[in-house]
């Protein structure tokens, strides 16, 4: 930090707090995923049915910048100049310890859960699908990361000798394709055409943007209220935005401002994390020394906490350990941030000790 107003990056992924922008993404995914609990038996034209949805929309709307912290930060990490010599074996190397092994292990896992506690029906089909797809449905993300992990050789050798307006060219379009270019499609009238626009002309769009950022934000030097401006507006526009939508264009446009590509989340996350990255890890560390080391064991078992915690959350809000966290029983200001704190807990006090054993670490990532 070089003034009072100013949030700045200094050159390398290295100088990033990898710990708290992890920690703070994986509270995010439970909090999403604990705020879009399904509940059938609520009539939502009641007074109480609104208070849940707007409760659950709000939480809902906080909690989408997670996955693109995710992808943020992967691209910082990975996608640094310095990294470019790296060999492909040594690469791919590292990346199949990091996930490889922990996703086929959690896959099994999965796949047990669902054919026995869910009742899916056992297939070759089915199993197929699950593999293919994933056994349950977000292990979409580490499907991502597969397909970001091999076209990093590509884009290392972009970053590193690309000059930086061109990969600021790339940003521009990627978020007027990604972003802007799909709200046409919210006009009936011209919403074909612009969809057809869109997938012929801006070719680039999704995540990838989020990773080749990650490498860029490293130099980034924004004013803090600038951030927190872009923050608080991007993530009230996600809120108000698909609440209009609902009550304008139907349920079919419910998660179009929601989803990860919609630029109220590309602006909020983007801030979120400029935020985050400019918090020196040396100042946690110093100040919140307890606090450093929590953020630490949460930083080292986000992935098996992903994967892992949608279970946990289920048992929680389906009652599966006896007593019942959720929304049908508790009120959803109160239901939805408890269930996460507990899910966080609940994943730690089972991957901590157990990472302890030999070749576990391993095995659960």
């Amino acid at each position: 930090m070089t003034g009072q107003d100013e949030l700045t990056l200094k050159n390398g992924g290295d100088n990033l707090p990898v710990d708290l922008i992890r920690t703070v993404a994986i509270v995010l995914v439970i909090l999403l995923h604990a705020s879009i609990e399904p509940n059938p038996n609520v009539d939502f034209m009641s007074p109480q049915g609104v208070e849940l949805w707007w409760v659950s929309n709000v939480y809902d709307s906080i909690g989408r910048m997670c996955i693109p912290l995710f992808v943020i930060l992967t691209g910082a990490l990975l996608l640094q100049p310095s990294k470019v010599d790296e060999p492909l074996g040594v690469f791919f190397k590292k990346r199949w310890r990091r996930i490889g092994i922990p996703v086929i292990f959690w896959n099994i896992v999965f796949f047990v859960w669902v054919f026995t506690v869910k009742g899916q029906s056992l297939s070759a089909v089915s199993v197929v699908q699950g593999v293919l797809a994933g056994p349950y449905v977000h292990f979409w993300y580490l499907y991502l990361l597969v397909g970001l992990y091999l076209i990093t050789p590509l884009l290392r050798v972009l970053v590193a000798y690309a000059d930086w307006k061109i990969i600021r060219y790339f940003l521009v379009v990627w978020f007027l394709g990604t972003g802007i270019i799909p709200l046409l499609s919210l006009y009936s009238g011209i919403s074909p055409q612009a969809v057809w626009f869109r997938d012929s002309v801006f070719l680039l769009t999704g995540l990838i943007g989020y990773y080749i950022f990650g490498a860029y934000a490293t130099r980034l030097r924004i004013r803090a209220r600038v951030l927190w401006t872009g923050l608080i507006l991007s993530t009230l526009w996600t809120i108000l935005g698909t609440y209009f939508l609902i009550g304008t264009l139907g349920e079919a446009y419910s998660h179009f401002f929601l989803d990860a590509s919609s630029f109220s989340v590309i602006l909020a996350s983007v801030s979120l994390f400029l935020i985050l990255a400019a918090i020196p890890s040396q100042k946690i560390q110093n100040r919140l020394p307890r606090g450093s080391r929590v953020l630490k064991a949460i930083s080292e078992n986000t992935l098996p906490i992903y994967i892992f915690h949608v279970i946990v959350l289920e048992a929680l809000q389906q009652g599966y350990l006896g007593f019942k966290v959720s929304v049908t029983t508790l009120n959803p200001i109160i239901a939805i941030p408890l269930v996460t704190i507990l899910t966080l807990l609940i994943c730690l006090a089972i991957f901590v000790p157990l990472k302890k054993l030999p070749y576990v670490k391993r095995l659960i990532g």
